[in-house]
């Protein structure tokens, strides 16, 4: 059946997709240039952490500061240059960032300081929360997000190595989960935030809640897991809600499927013999085929209107 009234005529059917669904030719403009400015930074940053890489034992140490310290005060002059476009400049800022872990990486082979993983990356954390803060550019709120995640990884396993799996995965949530709190709101007051972004965000803190209850699921008892589960339990609630307010399929998608593999993690434990095996299988089809279809019906009504 149609998803448009059935007095809608062949014009006004033609009319709606192309004002609502079909993108125009300003709209492929627009992400063309975007993902060849993201494509050509990228490539520009890979070539030259591999150029280092190849070249390594053939530099003077100097040469190596110079060149990065030139590279990184060219990329960041051109980003303050008001003759450029704003997505090009906020694009050179992002190449900027990169390139300050370059020079600390660098300079940690140079002058071998032994500092731990964790050590890196927080310093390359700290040291670009200013461009991240005054750029607000969603690339670069992403490599913030990759940072931070990492500190915390490496931090773990370096430093705090009596922390529980558990622990871990329950403050990598509330970060992720905080970001993607912060992101809604200010995308809900009228900033420039792509839903791209949030959906990332808010794909990363369900994954990792997902593989944070799983683990605590087929782990002996934790003093954690309690909070992770109540906290992962209020994260699917509230993105529930926001799924059906915001009339989002994507929330009202990947949370579902998340609780499905929750409950086949549970139905598992309880028994892992043939026939728990075959009424798993059998959980997960029809789970996935019910959810689905109320995802088709819940779109068909809001395309509705009803």
């Amino acid at each position: 059946m149609s998803d448009y009234p059935p007095n809608t005529n062949q014009e006004e059917l033609a009319k709606i997709l192309q004002e609502q669904v079909y993108n125009d030719r300003r709209a492929w403009i627009a992400f063309v240039r975007l993902l060849l400015l993201c494509l050509g930074i990228g490539f520009t940053v890979a070539g030259i952490v591999f150029f280092f890489a190849y070249n390594w034992a053939h530099l003077h140490k100097f040469i190596k500061f110079g060149l990065i310290f030139s590279l990184l005060l060219a990329t960041t002059l051109f980003s303050c240059a008001a003759g450029f476009h704003q997505t090009l400049r906020k694009g050179l800022l992002t190449g900027a960032a990169v390139l300050v872990g370059v020079l600390f990486a660098v300079f940690g082979q140079v002058y071998q300081t032994g500092a731990n993983a964790y050590d890196f990356f927080l310093a390359w954390t700290i040291f670009i929360s200013s461009w991240v803060v005054l750029a607000g550019f969603p690339p670069l709120w992403l490599l913030y997000l990759l940072l931070l995640n990492t500190t915390l990884l490496y931090y773990a396993k370096q430093v705090a190595n009596h922390w529980s799996d558990l622990l871990l995965y329950l403050l990598l949530l509330l970060i992720n989960t905080l970001f993607l709190i912060g992101a809604t709101l200010l995308k809900n007051k009228g900033k420039s935030i792509p839903t791209w972004f949030t959906n990332i965000v808010a794909l990363i803190s369900i994954s990792i809640a997902t593989v944070g209850i799983v683990t605590g699921i087929f782990s002996s008892f934790d003093p954690f897991f309690p909070a992770l589960l109540i906290t992962g339990s209020l994260i699917y609630a509230a993105g529930i809600w926001y799924g059906l307010t915001a009339q989002s399929t994507f929330y009202l998608s990947i949370i579902p499927f998340s609780i499905i593999i929750v409950v086949s993690a549970l139905l598992l434990k309880w028994s892992d013999d043939h026939g728990m095996l075959l009424f798993v299988c059998l959980f997960i089809i029809g789970s996935s085929t019910l959810v689905i279809k109320n995802l088709l019906h819940l779109q068909k009504k809001w395309t509705n209107g009803n």
